[in-house]
């Protein structure tokens, strides 16, 4: 299906909008079904439960309609976006990089897509924090292996409501955070930092801080990746992932976390790409597979909210059935959203026949939509969608959000090992090597330590990031005086630090997490986080403080 004139006219009015601002509709022209007797703000609608007109809705809409409320695509640009909106009337759409402009310009922007489509729709992103951050101009915290190392559900609430309300300020209103992951392999190449850590219990606290953070701040919230992505040393972006948990072990390391999720009230739940062959013989990835989504999910742990499928443009879940066969297949084993479809017009086409071949019943295609529509009456999306651009750039960066950010990440820093009572380094020269050394050389001179070049330095901060089994050659080859090893990514590179006098974590490289490792190394904050997973021959809740 291609755009008509109408519409190429109607995207180089939303490209306006993106420039000179569209704010202040009330989001509502064309949302309500006034003709429904329980339409919000009817009589009827007083006593009524909320999302009471709804059923009535799903039955009025056409197949198409329902087909296309299933869809959450990625768009290239506002052009782009409105063929999508108009062309295959889709329920959402994911926000990338090359999608933003300043906030007051996204807020726009997200105004214009809401006042296209006739149902208001989920505008989403990526945005974990951390490695995995898609908003530029986001206020940065580290991501939720530093978060898992304060050990405080009100830090994780706290980064999470921060998070939420600048995306709200720009019209976004779901977010594919948190990850529900455990952690338990220290070689998985796609989650790693991305997770609270490698117990359980504790997955389940930060999951539940984080999923109330979002709601308070209007956005929707994701458990991913169900049922379980933390044991995997494959990338499910470039492969398919086998994991070989029993039903015993996925019950007791595994599913926790979403069980707290499901309790915390969370939107929705991403599946993954892996297949768990001991709970489902088929070799189908869980994105597909009946047994996991809706046996698990919805019968066992008694899920009813929004099941998401991962991206469908993942190698994982194209390496067995092809493009048009996976979102029919996803959609019958219990999924609702269908993320990124490699093409939408061949999945939307696949899907429509589906229905009108009897592959996928009238009842589960209703199922689907009636629970992405409750979904969006329960964050408010059909009381009105629009943000005000003018007041975007102000909750953007606010500097309580700043400060919430210092706060995160300096207690997230882990002191492993001080040997001698090494640190705090004030009243030492000190040598930095590594990455971010520039930064946090100035980070230090900030906090009242002497820096010098290596041969003049009492110690040397040696800083790493991944680096692994390499750390330790980089720690001998420093010489003989003592060395502090800083590791700003996983936190398993200090397993290779055992010649060094001290080792800390902070999870995480950037600017607000190195200025929080400068000020524990200066002895202005002392060290209060503890490790959140095994590492340096430490077992996960172990750190040390200053006297």
């Amino acid at each position: 299906m291609r755009a008509s004139r109408p519409l190429a006219l109607a995207a180089a009015a939303l490209l306006a909008c993106g420039v000179a601002g569209c704010g202040g509709g009330s989001g509502k022209s064309g949302r309500t079904p006034s003709a429904e007797s329980a339409a919000p703000g009817s009589p009827t609608a007083r006593t009524a439960a909320p999302d009471a007109w709804i059923p009535g809705r799903v039955a009025k809409m056409s197949v198409e309609e329902k087909v296309g409320q299933l869809f959450v695509p990625a768009f290239s640009g506002p052009a782009d976006a409105l063929a999508k909106i108009r062309g295959y009337h889709v329920g959402g759409l994911i926000y990338f990089p090359e999608n933003f402009g300043s906030p007051a310009r996204t807020a726009a922007q997200s105004n214009a897509l809401q006042k296209a489509s006739k149902i208001p729709l989920l505008l989403g992103v990526d945005e974990e924090q951390g490695i995995v951050s898609r908003t530029p101009f986001i206020t940065r915290f580290p991501g939720n292996m530093a978060l898992g190392a304060t050990r405080d559900p009100a830090d994780a609430r706290a980064a999470a409501r921060v998070t939420g309300t600048e995306l709200r300020a720009v019209g976004i209103n779901l977010d594919y955070a948190p990850d529900a992951d455990v952690n338990v392999n220290p070689r998985n190449p796609v989650i790693g930092l991305r997770s609270f850590g490698s117990d359980p219990a504790l997955v389940s606290t930060m999951v539940t801080g984080a999923v109330g953070g979002y709601q308070e701040a209007g956005v929707a919230a994701t458990a991913k990746h169900f049922p379980g992505h933390g044991d995997t040393a494959v990338d499910s972006h470039t492969g398919l992932p086998v994991i070989g948990h029993s039903p015993a072990l996925w019950k007791r390391l595994d599913a926790p976390p979403f069980t707290a999720a499901i309790a915390a009230g969370v939107d929705v739940i991403m599946t993954a790409h892996i297949v768990v062959p001991k709970l489902d013989r088929s070799g189908d990835p869980a994105t597909l597979s009946k047994p996991v989504l809706t046996g698990l999910l919805r019968e066992r742990l008694g899920y009813q909210g929004v099941i998401t499928t991962d991206s469908l443009q993942m190698a994982g879940v194209r390496e067995k059935y092809g493009d048009a066969a996976v979102p029919v297949r996803a959609i019958n084993a219990g999924a609702d959203q269908l993320l990124m479809p490699p093409s939408l017009p061949r999945a939307f086409n696949a899907v429509v026949r589906a229905v009108r071949s009897g592959k996928i019943t009238q009842k589960r295609l209703d199922e689907s939509v009636t629970r992405i529509l409750r979904l969006k009456q329960r964050r408010g999306l059909f009381q009105g969608t629009a943000v005000d651009p003018a007041k975007a750039s102000a909750a953007v960066g606010a500097s309580a959000h700043r400060a919430t950010a210092r706060q995160v990440a300096e207690h997230a820093v882990t002191l492993v090992r001080n040997r001698g009572g090494l640190l705090p380094l004030r009243g030492r020269k000190v040598a930095v090597s590594g990455p971010g050394s520039a930064r946090l050389q100035a980070a230090l001179r900030r906090h009242g330590v002497a820096t010098a070049s290596p041969g003049s330095a009492d110690v040397t901060v040696l800083t790493t990031e991944n680096a692994g089994a390499a750390t330790a050659s980089r720690v001998r080859a420093l010489g003989p005086k003592p060395v502090v090893v800083a590791a700003l990514g996983r936190p398993y590179d200090l397993g290779a630090a055992g010649g060094a006098a001290a080792a800390l974590a902070t999870y995480s490289a950037g600017a607000v997490s190195i200025d929080a490792l400068a000020k524990v190394l200066s002895g202005a904050v002392k060290p209060t986080g503890r490790l959140p997973v095994p590492a340096g021959g430490k077992p996960a809740g172990y750190g040390l403080g200053y006297p």
